[in-house]
């Protein structure tokens, strides 16, 4: 009974249908080679998900390693930042990047007139 219901909710897809299918996968492979398929089957869906895993390993790593080009970037960035504030003499603690380089702004041009 419980094989009736999974069978049937599978493709939908009875008992019969389902019957008729393993007659057929019979009669085409003989029944010696149905655990052979069926090994081969397994082993195929074996290699899919281990690419796949592999796939998905090198997709995260590839992700990190440009995290971290972002951050050492923006690292940079920040030391620029600082510098180009220290030579102007400006105050740069408790401010925003954004604080800071528009103060940058305002000196350099204040500087050149």
């Amino acid at each position: 009974m419980e094989l009736t219901i999974f069978v049937g909710g599978f493709l939908g897809m009875g008992g019969s249908e389902w019957i008729f299918i393993l007659l057929a996968v019979i009669l085409l492979f003989g029944a010696s080679k149905i655990p052979e398929l069926a090994r081969s089957i397994g082993k195929a869906s074996g290699e899919f998900k281990k690419a796949k895993n592999e796939a998905e390993k090198e997709a995260q790593k590839a992700k990190i390693e440009t995290l971290e080009e972002t951050e050492e970037e923006e690292s940079e960035e920040n030391r620029d930042l600082m510098k180009k504030a220290e030579e102007l003499d400006i105050e740069t603690s408790d401010k925003t990047k954004e604080e800071i380089k528009k103060e940058i702004k305002e000196k350099s041009e204040a500087q050149k007139q």
